[in-house]
């Protein structure tokens, strides 16, 4: 890395301290991450700083292409959750500006430095900076209250109880964790209660870690829960439900894992995977384990059941 190179990324620091930002993003990675936002290669002067829209693989070959900083492909999230997460809580930068209601796990997502930071951080370096800037720093709560605000108009509103609702990353993802706590529950666990519902944007979206505790199921954050958890008081059984939206159906691999997850649960155990239609159904028959059960979200009040003879029977 050249003198040039080592000092754009100290000056970038420096803004970075100055702005607030949490100690935790007070490294080289945050600080190449707002270069890259800035299109501000070595040399470059801070006046022509600019605000293109850019994902995080794009700013990842960004900074090896002028910095020569590789990253892994494999830190795609840490860039995304340790450092564009906290850039855009704080109002520096904008998430999906062109397309607020995008997937938050869509491979077009994209992030844009604010208007204000722009101006801002164009007089880096001027007699301008420390009176601009303190202009900005005595406003900028106002700014990350604005775009949260302007973020959670695109939410999707989920209800859980009569006078309860959480809300959810936009996405058909999060439509099909609605239906199945909207629509599915309501016909198949009567008087359940939710314990966990995931989200694209922040995995334990929901999580009622007291009641799952209680019937002896304790999950740290590095267990790979299912998309939506249900409690069948009545039945004593937990409903572990899958939406194939995210990782696929519930197939032997995934029964295995989460029979092994749930292996302490002092209730039985019920495997479904949620679909949203038919037609993307069949794409995945032949992967869905036996022993398991399957909904389809455009036929709400029926269940497939992948059982062999434990149901057969005349219909009356």
């Amino acid at each position: 890395m050249t003198k040039i190179s080592k000092k754009y990324i100290k000056d970038a620091l420096q803004i970075i301290v100055t702005l607030g930002l949490p100690r935790a993003q007070h490294n080289e990675r945050s600080a190449l991450c707002l270069l890259a936002l800035l299109d501000l290669p070595p040399g470059c002067p801070w006046a022509e700083a600019k605000n293109p829209l850019i994902g995080i693989t794009p700013i990842m070959n960004w900074v090896r292409k002028y910095y020569k900083k590789v990253y892994a492909p494999n830190t795609r999230e840490t860039v995304r959750r340790q450092t564009m997460h906290q850039f855009v809580a704080a109002g520096i930068a904008a998430y999906n500006p062109d397309k607020p209601n995008r997937p938050v796990n869509s491979p077009k997502a994209v992030y844009q430095i604010g208007p204000e930071a722009l101006l801002l951080l164009r007089t880096f370096g001027t007699t301008a900076w420390k009176k601009k800037g303190e202009a900005y720093l005595s406003q900028h709560q106002a700014l990350a209250v604005r775009y949260a605000r302007k973020r959670k108009l695109t939410l999707i509103p989920v209800r859980i109880a009569p006078r309860r609702k959480i809300h959810l990353s936009p996405g058909e993802h999060s439509e099909l964790i609605r239906a199945i706590i909207e629509a599915f529950a309501p016909r198949f666990v009567p008087d359940g209660v939710l314990i966990y519902a995931g989200d694209t944007g922040d995995k334990w979206g929901y999580f009622d870690a007291v009641t799952l505790s209680k019937l002896g199921v304790t999950v740290d954050s590095h267990g790979k829960m299912p998309d939506v958890v249900l409690y069948y008081p009545d039945k004593k059984w937990l409903l572990l439900v899958e939406s194939v939206t995210s990782h696929g159906p519930v197939d032997g691999k995934r029964h295995e894992e989460l029979a092994e997850l749930f292996s302490d649960s002092s209730v039985g155990l019920v495997y479904v995977t949620a679909f949203p239609n038919r037609s993307i159904m069949a794409r995945y028959l032949p992967e869905i384990a036996w022993e398991t059960e399957v909904w389809v979200a455009d036929a709400p009040s029926h269940l497939i059941h992948f059982n062999g003879v434990r149901f057969l029977g005349p219909y009356s």
